[in-house]
């Protein structure tokens, strides 16, 4: 079955799919997970990103790969739009409530900047809360091996 074809249109410019005179530039969307993932580790107050399954399996194949910048990081991209939904573990005692504004604004700024869409939205979920004692159990069980 064919197809029914229209007249050639001016190319549509947008983000992720940019034509010039001078070529084309695609934007996937793991890049667009990526810069958000980089832009919310970077926040204050963030231990890690992902839910507890996920930093099991972000765990090994950090030891096999290296990190995993979209790890806890899912994104819906549009034509000229996005939204992103993060989950996170937040350091204790920081308010949760000015970590995920910082996460917020930080992917926002990120994305905005270097990938050139606007976010509409950025949902933030903290799943966990990581205690500075965590850290000193891991560090004592090392030793007794």
């Amino acid at each position: 079955m064919a197809t029914p074809t229209t007249p050639a249109s001016p190319a549509v410019s947008t983000p992720t799919n940019v034509q010039t005179a001078l070529g084309k530039t695609v934007i996937n969307d793991a890049v667009v997970a990526k810069v958000a993932g980089i832009a919310a580790r970077e926040a204050r107050g963030v231990y890690a990103l992902g839910g507890g399954a996920a930093r099991a399996f972000g765990a090994i194949r950090e030891a096999v790969a290296g990190t995993d910048q979209t790890q806890g990081i899912s994104v819906e991209v549009g034509e000229t739009q996005v939204a992103v939904d993060v989950t996170i573990v937040a350091e204790y005692p920081a308010p949760l409530q000015d970590i995920a504004d910082g996460v917020r604004s930080g992917i926002i700024r990120a994305v905005e900047t270097i990938v050139g869409l606007e976010v509409t939205e950025v949902n933030v979920t903290v799943n966990d809360v990581h205690l500075p004692s965590d850290d000193a159990d891991q560090a004592a069980e090392a030793r007794v091996q």
